[in-house]
């Protein structure tokens, strides 16, 4: 595949940043990668890793001439991001972020983005656990949906830019208005993480010999669940802040959902226990049918 972008900036490069500068440098997508962080190590084994050309703690500098910006950063600082680089970035630049919440986004960066310049909100939906430069590989992103969320008035070769890059990386795309991207995650992907941060919260309030014990024979559900509340804490409290509304909504409806399967388990009600687990079981199929059970492993193609 031909080159896409010359020059590329990461603002934030962590778990998806450095995985998508490894699809970059693997499919020699960009003829300069240049990855900003604040903290001196993280810059250190960017270079290590060789996945970075150059790199550098400020953001004026990481964007001069970049053909491509990507703000992976948690979704609190992008505003401010956005300022301050607003003014250096060159004519036809395009910008993108990998933020869970878009509309939010949307609202704290395009009023710092000057004429010219595009911005092509987008969602991998893809990662893992685990964080900083070394966490990536390129292989993440395969199979996995990416879900762009351009404004009306995004230049349409800007989207198709950012829609190829995302092909390369194994992709599959979507495009879809920002609000209705904050719903459907809301559901898929932010109730269940808050639930699974409170089930093992729960667990370490539990008296000191039954908690060792809850960890020592942890079965499958809690281990799954003790994977997804490992996430990083800063990144879930800024998806939480920033798409309440929306998760507002769905934890009422599943409050009511709770109550509900709270009184069939009181009353002995097993029919209606056992049609609510036939009907998950299904969603489960769907999901396989899907191919989106099982996360891609490093070197996987």
């Amino acid at each position: 595949m031909a080159e896409l972008f010359g020059r590329v900036a990461f603002i934030g490069i962590g778990l998806i940043g450095s995985s998508m500068a490894r699809v970059m440098k693997r499919d020699k997508l960009a003829g300069t990668i240049v990855a900003c962080a604040r903290r001196k190590e993280t810059l250190d084994a960017c270079l290590k890793l060789g996945i970075a050309d150059e790199v550098t703690p400020d953001y004026v500098t990481a964007v001069k001439n970049a053909d491509l910006v990507v703000i992976a950063t948690p979704i609190s600082t992008n505003g401010e991001i956005a300022k301050i680089i607003g003014p250096h970035l060159k004519p036809g630049a395009i910008i993108t972020d990998v933020g869970s919440v878009k509309q939010a986004v949307i609202d704290a960066v395009a009023p710092h983005l000057p004429k010219g310049v595009h911005f092509v909100p987008a969602h991998p939906l893809a990662g893992t656990e685990h964080s900083g430069p070394e966490a990536g590989f390129a292989e993440v992103f395969q199979g996995r949906w990416c879900i762009l969320t351009p404004l009306s008035t995004t230049d349409a070769a800007a989207v198709e830019k950012v829609t190829a890059f995302w092909r390369a990386a194994g992709s599959k795309i979507q495009t879809m208005q920002a609000l209705h991207h904050d719903k459907v995650l809301a559901i898929t992907s932010h109730l269940p993480h808050l639930i699974a941060f409170t089930i093992v919260g729960t667990a370490d309030d539990l008296a000191e010999d039954l908690k060792q014990e809850v960890i020592q024979y942890s079965a499958s559900g809690f281990r799954d669940f003790t994977r997804i509340a490992a996430s990083d804490p800063v990144m879930w409290r800024d998806i939480f802040m920033n798409n309440r509304e929306a998760v507002l909504e769905v934890l009422q409806r599943f409050s009511e959902d709770l109550t509900a399967l709270q009184r069939a388990i009181r009353r002995g009600d097993g029919d209606s226990l056992e049609k609510l687990f036939a009907r998950t079981r299904a969603i489960r199929r769907g999901v396989i049918d899907a191919k989106q059970a099982d996360m891609p492993k490093p070197g996987s193609k």
